[in-house]
């Protein structure tokens, strides 16, 4: 198990301690937001009597303290989609149009779809082949590929690669890509410049190339990006007013299109 995931789950663990938290410190909020004549009515027995009434019930009704857990999940959902939102009308232009960024389908489609991914995320290698496909068979769809580097230096050398490939060759980009996609094991500089020189790009320029201040600049915005739109793992879509993260199969991919189709930007 990846210390990512591992992460997830901590994160997760935490996520419901503190709603517990939440939720037993409301419940003091009310206490102690009742008027002071009715406060100073309670001798401490009865205190204790009221106490010990509201935990038996939370006891006997356990399902109230779900629902208070999904209200307040929901509530986080809400309001963070709504920041993302934000976010995104802010920054459209960094993040559709930055010429820094590879762009592959049809640039001059009426649908972009927006991918965060990382060359060694498992998850962005399985849904890749599905992605192209997709893209293809619409043959409408601007799809632009955001390199973030989430998962260790290697991850990082593979980013700079590809970015490192896209101002050198555009049209060998793709191949490179599936091919750094398709790749298994460990993704070392050595490596990943025996993929870029299969897919005919020139591993002596590539390697300066990856040294390049622009592509400090390109993988620094994207970090920056990802973290305004409060996305912290891969793959991440984003289309139209939508940030969906995690891997989506082809149904998900065309629904989402779809409906970035009905509702243009």
């Amino acid at each position: 198990m990846s210390a990512l995931i591992i992460a997830g789950f901590r994160a997760t663990a935490c996520g419901v301690a503190m709603s517990f938290r939440l939720l037993f410190l409301v419940f003091a909020a009310f206490v102690a937001a009742a008027p002071a004549a009715a406060q100073e009515a309670l001798n401490p027995a009865q205190k204790l009597a009221v106490e010990t009434i509201v935990r038996d019930y939370l006891r006997d009704h356990p399902e109230m303290i779900l629902e208070a857990l999904q209200n307040l999940e929901q509530r986080r959902e809400a309001e963070q989609q709504e920041r993302s939102r934000q976010t995104l009308a802010e920054r459209r232009g960094e993040l559709f149009n930055d010429p820094a960024t590879p762009v592959e389908g049809n640039p001059k489609g009426d649908v972009t779809l927006v991918e965060f991914f990382d060359y060694r995320c498992g998850y962005c290698k399985g849904v890749s082949a599905t992605l192209a496909d997709v893209v293809r068979q619409d043959g409408n769809v601007r799809l632009v590929l955001k390199e973030f580097p989430i998962l260790g230096p290697a991850s990082v050398v593979a980013s700079r690669a590809a970015l490192a490939a896209w101002r050198q060759d555009r049209t060998k980009y793709m191949l490179f890509h599936k091919a750094m996609m398709d790749a298994k094991g460990e993704l070392t500089e050595s490596r990943v410049l025996q993929i870029a020189t299969s897919q005919g790009l020139d591993a002596d320029r590539l390697a300066k190339g990856m040294q390049a201040p622009e592509i400090n600049s390109a993988l620094q915005r994207n970090l920056e990006l990802a973290k305004a739109l409060e996305i912290s793992g891969t793959p991440a879509f984003i289309i139209g007013e939508q940030v969906v993260p995690g891997a989506v199969g082809a149904d998900g991919l065309k629904k989402l299109i779809a409906e970035a189709r009905r509702k243009p930007s």
